[in-house]
């Protein structure tokens, strides 16, 4: 009986080892390919940066902040404020109960239409989205700044986007 027993115990001692082996075995295949996987997304991933962020020097090419053109025209004076005072300015306008007089629309739907969204382009343009919470629309403005720091805005080109009823 002594000998059964030690029969089983080794018996079982060695499926033990045996079971204790695979899982080990396999815990560290899986880890391996697990880090493949990691390698693989995070190089997607550095990829994506790499694009949108060349994407973005791109969009930002038409921007008074990268314009070395209008920076030399306003050699003079602070851009950044600058552009703050334009981007007022045009705020500004949005008060008038009519709506604002660049857009070039009348109030449709009984909605006056505002400027939303300014991108300034360089030292003389500036486009902008319009909506009246309906209807939207883009519009293209030329700005002046005078001798005696006066910002004058001339409306060139606006398009209202077809409205669709929901």
């Amino acid at each position: 009986m002594k000998k059964s027993l030690f029969l089983y115990l080794f018996i079982f001692a060695l499926l033990i080892n045996v079971f204790t082996y695979m899982y080990f075995t396999n815990a560290q295949k899986y880890e391996a390919e697990r880090v493949i996987k990691m390698q693989e997304k995070v190089k997607k991933v550095r990829d994506s940066i790499k694009v949108a962020g060349n994407e973005r020097k791109i969009s930002d090419y038409f921007s008074i902040e990268n314009d070395n053109n209008a920076r030399d025209y306003f050699k003079d004076q602070d851009i950044d404020a600058l552009a703050i005072r334009v981007r007022d300015g045009l705020y500004a306008q949005n008060a008038n109960p009519k709506g604002n007089p660049l857009v070039g629309y009348p109030a449709m739907d009984g909605r006056p239409f505002t400027i939303a969204k300014i991108k300034i382009l360089n030292h003389r343009w500036i486009i902008v989205d319009f909506s009246n919470g309906i209807r939207w629309g883009e519009a293209v403005i030329k700005y002046f700044v005078e001798d005696d720091g006066k910002i004058t805005y001339e409306p060139v080109e606006t398009t209202l986007f077809n409205f669709v009823p929901y």
